[in-house]
């Protein structure tokens, strides 16, 4: 059963009634009664409707570690919830089940951005995640769920792959809280072979938010081959340095073999080290390392003092010693809404 159309935004009249869809970087030139590349957009005689306003597929109360974001309230919950599609395919994707997949083959439910909002308030749940597959292609439902819950005193967080055009990109800065990025590589031939996707798209996004003011955190998951040269995290690290600032926290997470890319044994947990290592002697401040439980890498450290203000063991925070923003030892401030 194909989901009940809702209007789209971002988009263009062409001619023969085609149109062009005006979300994210591929733009797709779409034909009547067909469907841009992410599967849940449509042209219904020259208007573009979204297929998955108000349709959920997934829905879980996480911590916000998960997400992950370190600096964003830790040790609080994160109503997560996620619509079907994407706009890019990973041949590592976690969740291909839902991204990969167009709406009708998926089951879904109606959560309306104002129930959304209200179950969060009234469970006094401080955050909305717009996660799991990609929020960029539900766009609609996200900005509505952002601003129904900014009415009713919630945040909202969106997780997504950054690629997005700078105009739907400003709206939702003007409404969520914090957005994590999975920065996939620093390479235009890993985004090309291993995403279907582009580089230089995602590395505007970057900017823009650094620039719109939103709390940003970065996701890089270490894939044993494809991803890892040292070399390429120097100079991604250099860039984050000079772009986004030392202060932008930088996951590097480990690889598991998922979806279409099952041939490779699990990032070496040594070569997440090195990459941390890379990172910091680079002159970013907050790197820490994923999917490797009670790890050090996963604590948040002062980048002065050096002591520990926030020991994590994966998801559960043991301890956060900061105070109003500050390291407890030397007052050195520590970004991040807390």
């Amino acid at each position: 059963m194909v989901p009940e159309p809702h209007e789209a935004k971002h988009w263009e009249k062409l001619a023969d009634n085609k149109v062009r869809c005006l979300l994210c970087p591929r733009r797709c030139e779409v034909a009547d009664r067909e469907r841009g590349t992410c599967g849940v957009r449509e042209n219904r005689g020259g208007e573009y409707r979204t297929l998955v306003w108000g349709r959920v597929c997934s829905e879980n109360i996480d911590p916000i570690e998960k997400k992950p974001l370190f600096h964003y309230r830790p040790g609080t919950d994160a109503y997560s919830l996620a619509a079907p599609g994407c706009n890019i395919e990973c041949l590592f994707c976690q969740n291909w089940e839902i991204s990969q997949f167009r709406p009708e083959q998926i089951e879904t439910w109606e959560r309306s951005p104002a129930d959304v909002a209200s179950l969060c308030a009234e469970r006094a749940i401080p955050t909305i995640a717009l996660t799991y597959s990609e929020p960029v292609v539900w766009w609609e439902y996200g900005r509505d769920i952002a601003v129904a819950a900014k009415e009713r005193g919630v945040g909202t967080v969106v997780v997504s792959n950054g690629y997005i055009e700078e105009q739907p990109l400003h709206e939702w800065c003007d409404v969520v809280s914090a957005i994590k990025i999975d920065f996939k590589a620093f390479t235009q031939r890993f985004y090309r072979d291993t995403c279907s996707g582009d580089l230089g798209p995602v590395l505007d996004t970057l900017g823009r938010i650094k620039d719109a003011g939103v709390w940003l955190e970065l996701v890089m998951l270490v894939v044993p081959t494809l991803n890892d040269d040292e070399a390429e995290v120097r100079a991604m690290a250099k860039w984050i340095n000079q772009r986004l600032g030392p202060d932008v926290p930088i996951h590097f997470t480990r690889f598991h073999p998922m979806y279409k890319l099952t041939n490779l044994e699990p990032t070496p947990v040594d070569t997440l080290e090195k990459c941390r290592d890379i990172a910091l002697a680079e002159g970013l401040h907050f790197v820490y390392l994923g999917n490797v439980p009670r790890h050090p890498g996963e604590n948040t450290y002062c980048p002065r003092s050096g002591e520990i203000l926030i020991e994590r063991a994966g998801y559960t925070i043991l301890e956060n010693r900061i105070v109003g923003g500050k390291c407890p030892c030397c007052d050195q401030s520590v970004p991040g809404v807390w």
